[in-house]
């Protein structure tokens, strides 16, 4: 490999919001955080839970409240 071209290759800590943490290593040379991991997504799991990480539930009910038409 050539010398001085190749970006640092460091180790970093990945962190869910499940609590679970991963040690690798990255170019990129910062932790990172997820919002879902193989130890808390259903697939993998089994088990269904609802995710509204963004908030897009309560933006669509604010939006457009909880109105209801009727035919």
């Amino acid at each position: 490999m050539k010398k001085g071209i190749h970006p640092k290759y460091t180790e970093v800590t990945i962190s869910c919001a499940c609590g679970n943490k991963v040690k690798t290593r990255s170019t990129k040379g910062e932790d990172m955080t997820l919002e879902i991991c193989a130890e808390c997504h259903p697939f993998y799991t089994g088990k269904q839970k609802l995710i509204d990480s963004a908030g897009r539930i309560e933006r669509f009910r604010k939006k457009y409240g909880n109105k209801r038409t009727t035919s």
